[in-house]
């Protein structure tokens, strides 16, 4: 009991105290604003700027006039898919982005691809970003540090996985200053290169128009439009991070969709502007690659390099550290979507359905923890190199962007006849479908050989995995429903039926009274009850019934949400209470709403006990023919760890097996 006290107080210290889900107010508390959303998931898509831009740029091989057409294809490809996302939010107000799209509008089995191949984009997202983050301070430092920096990214990567277990906001709200510190000095950046050039636009004009006549006259029309397509594809990690907001509608304020839609604007703009912006002023310095320097360090340089000494010098390194910060920021993204992810395949039961429980913060703490976690294995793994995550990095999205489009399209099209504006949505997203696929086809192909595969294989193990999955808890469903035929008809044709005539069963303090504990009025419930009376007959006179409604992640979307639940759960021990009551026995219900069964069962049991000192409590249990592992982990076996605590306060309780 120590231990555990223990145990509770460094937990609390650490992630804070329980939260209080019946206050009304704490949706509104806890849900973030469109700006809020803006840092915290709008971070992930402009920390691309740092990459992006200039992995698009390098490819172009000496001939960086260009980056125009690049930079002007990128920017339009940014509105387009944010806009398409846009459509995506209204048809689906409660989130789910690119997995609940692939699973309504094309067929599960799509939904569990999309949805696998983010989880992996998600891992990745918090990875390359606290690496990147890590080699942007440790090229601050001297050399004999580097040594540290592995340690320096892992020490990132637990620092947001323990904020996150905190809460939503609490993980965003320190991120505030350095992402505006971001936004502000690259304005200054794109700004200034633009009014700089100003003066001399003419010659520039000329130079730029001569540059361009020299690559068609070099490479040719064909050779051009294959490079510019190339260095198009290559930036392509520009795009990660758009999704992020259709993904996290359920962390939003009231109301959702008008927040989402405001958070995709301020994003798409912002993301779009910096990377054309960029761009631009790589054209304008005539910046060229430099080993040892990244693309942004190089023009920040050529930029300040007329700007007298410490202020030239100061700004370099202010809008480098806001570019390593934001970088860790981005990682923010994997952690608030990447739990959504998992919590809604566990809803449909493609993962475990414990990655849908919350925890008393009411964060989605398993998922956190898994998102955490397989982000340290893919740092350690990698030892840290962004040379070699990147190549990972990118596919995946993709993949989800391709099927979400292509789900859309579908849509539209078969709602042509009561969709107005069809025509136009379905434009939007065909448009959207024709860039994701040309992207992520073209990204397959330079990446692959280069590692890529290994992207491809993890994403296919995991899609294994789901499946697996789902075809064992469709066993257990489809074995537990024969269980309710079978119970269905032991109440028909059940013995010693009360006569209706006979007079209401009365309360007996003195009497023993058996406490079961139920998950709705269904097979398994009944199942331990009709136990109860085969082992023990006639020899308690009163039952108790007691239900936890479990708040997870499919249900704490609202005030609303939550009174429907308790409306539900009242209704079902209610029937329990009536169906006794009709067979002479009394009856009463117990029943709370909260994210730990064992906890509520606690709060219940004084009052229970109260007024039935004579108890034993009851449960029941599934029981697999030939237990694995596997069975194990993908069920609840919460009853055991009910029966342990109240076994410390001297209560009895009685597990009953359900065979399957």
């Amino acid at each position: 009991m120590a231990v555990n006290k223990a145990f509770r107080q460094l937990k609390t210290f650490f992630i804070g105290g329980a939260r209080d889900f019946t206050d009304h107010k704490i949706f509104h508390q806890l849900a973030l604003s469109a700006f809020l959303a803006w840092v915290g998931l709008g971070s992930d898509g402009l920390s691309s700027s740092c990459y992006g831009p200039a992995e698009a740029f390098k490819a172009l091989q000496g001939h960086p006039t260009l980056g125009i057409f690049v930079a002007i294809g990128t920017g339009i490809t940014i509105l387009i898919i944010a806009s398409s996302y846009s459509h995506i939010i209204e048809l689906f107000p409660h989130g789910g982005g690119g997995y609940l799209v692939a699973s309504k509008l094309l067929s599960p089995e799509m939904g569990v691809i999309s949805g696998s191949a983010l989880l992996i984009d998600y891992i990745l997202t918090i990875t390359i970003s606290i690496a990147s983050g890590a080699d942007a301070i440790f090229s601050f430092l001297p050399i004999g540090f580097i040594g540290y920096k592995l340690w320096f990214a892992v020490f990132g990567v637990l620092v947001l996985l323990l904020l996150n277990l905190r809460g939503i906001k609490e993980a965003v709200m320190p991120l505030v200053p350095v992402f505006l510190l971001f936004v502000f000095t690259h304005a200054v950046v794109i700004v200034y290169a633009v009014i700089s050039h100003m003066g001399n636009f003419g010659a520039v004009y000329h130079e730029t128009g001569r540059e361009l006549s020299h690559s068609f006259h070099t490479l040719g029309l064909f050779g051009v439009l294959f490079l510019v397509l190339k260095a198009y594809s290559l930036g392509a990690g520009t795009f990660t991070g758009i999704e992020a907001v259709s993904n996290g509608l359920p962390v939003l304020r009231e109301p959702k969709v008008a927040t989402a839609k405001k958070t995709m604007k301020y994003m798409a703009i912002s993301l779009s502007v910096t990377v054309m912006g960029l761009m631009l002023a790589y054209i304008l310095f005539d910046v060229r690659d430099t080993p040892g320097k990244t693309m942004n360090a190089i023009l920040f340089e050529s930029l300040t390099a007329s700007w007298s000494g410490f202020y030239g010098v100061g700004f370099v390194w202010v809008t480098l550290f806001s570019e390593a910060v934001l970088l860790f920021i981005a990682a923010q993204t994997g952690f608030l979507d990447g739990p959504r992810v998992l919590a809604n395949m566990a809803l449909d039961k493609w993962l475990p359905t414990r990655f849908a429980m919350l925890s008393d913060r009411l964060v989605t703490e398993k998922g956190i923890l898994v998102m955490g976690i397989a982000s340290l294995v893919m740092m350690l793994a990698s030892n840290g190199s962004v040379d070699f995550l990147i190549v990972l990095y990118s596919i995946n999205v993709f993949i989800t962007f391709t099927l979400s489009q292509l789900g859309m399209v579908k849509h539209w099209w078969e709602q042509r006849a009561t969709e107005k504006q069809w025509l136009k949505k379905l434009l939007i997203n065909g448009i959207g479908l024709t860039l994701t696929t040309f992207i992520l086809i073209s990204v397959l192909i330079l990446k692959f050989n280069e590692g890529g595969w290994v992207t491809m294989v993890i994403t296919g193990v995991l899609v294994l995995g789901a499946f697996f999955i789902k075809n064992h808890y469709n066993k257990t469903y489809a074995t537990l429903k024969r269980l309710d035929v079978i119970v269905e008809a032991a109440v028909l044709t059940g013995s010693d039926v009360h006569d209706s005539t006979s007079p209401a069963p009365v309360y007996d303090q003195k009497a023993k009274t058996a406490a079961i504990l139920v998950n709705g009025f269904n097979g398994l419930g009944l199942h331990t009850l009709f136990s109860v009376f085969r082992l023990f007959g006639n020899t308690y006179k009163n039952y108790v019934f007691v239900e936890i409604g479990s708040i997870d992640a499919g249900n704490f979307k609202g005030a609303d949400e939550i009174e429907n639940l308790g409306s539900f759960v009242r209704n079902e021990t209610s029937k329990y209470v009536d169906y006794m009551k009709d067979h002479g026995h009394y009856a009463e219900a117990y029943f709370s709403l909260g994210t730990d069964v064992v906890d509520e069962v606690n709060k219940l049991v004084p009052a229970i006990r109260e007024k039935f000192p004579d108890i034993v409590f009851f449960g029941g249990q599934l029981v697999f023919t030939k237990e694995s592992m596997m069975d194990r982990w993908l069920h609840n076996y919460t009853v055991f760890a009910v029966q342990q605590n109240l076994y410390v306060h001297g209560i009895p309780f009685v597990i009953l097996p359900v065979k399957v």
